[in-house]
């Protein structure tokens, strides 16, 4: 299996942690040289390794901003 390159081009905020040094963050990560794109994952303190995400375009982030805009009731997540 190929290594898998990765850089944290820009790191655009916390979401959450899991209690255990992980924490989940929402980044703009270039996987194997290719152009950044928005991600959403756990990272270990250090960031040498990763557990599994959700990667987007700038517009599928646009979209998932819409989306989220748009839900009625938010508070009841909570």
């Amino acid at each position: 299996m190929a290594e898998l390159k990765f850089e944290i081009t820009e790191h655009l905020g916390e979401l959450g942690d899991n209690g255990r040094g992980w924490t989940k963050e929402l980044n703009l990560v270039s996987w194997n040289d290719r152009e950044p794109k928005y991600d959403i994952r756990d990272w270990s303190p250090d960031h040498s390794r990763m557990g599994k995400g959700l990667t987007l375009t700038a517009d599928e982030l646009v979209k998932l901003r819409d989306l989220l805009n748009g839900l009625e009731d938010l508070d009841s997540f909570e």
